[in-house]
């Protein structure tokens, strides 16, 4: 599987350290109910089909990316920085 970083290029999947479910990025603000915090912590789906994850290019740039991608074809659909996908840029 090949992963292309917005800042590096098309790179091998060997460069990059997978974390998870991009949730992460949709934290519970401070005020949120224990419920909802729960959820977040220990609650996660395993999708087949298209999913929304969390990879750092680690041996690269070092850059936090959200993979948009298939786990039945592993085809990659998308990759955008993590800071840009938090912001809310289009």
């Amino acid at each position: 599987m090949r992963i292309t970083c917005p800042l590096c290029g098309a790179r091998d999947r060997r460069e990059f350290h997978y974390l998870g479910c991009a949730v992460y990025l949709d934290r519970p603000g401070p005020q949120a109910p224990p419920e909802a915090w729960e959820d977040y912590l220990h609650l996660r789906d395993n999708p087949a089909g298209e999913t929304r994850d969390l990879w750092q290019h680690a041996a690269g740039c070092g850059a936090w990316l959200v993979v948009g991608r298939n786990t039945l074809s592993h085809a990659v659909l998308s990759v955008r920085l993590a800071s840009d996908v938090r912001a809310g840029a289009q």
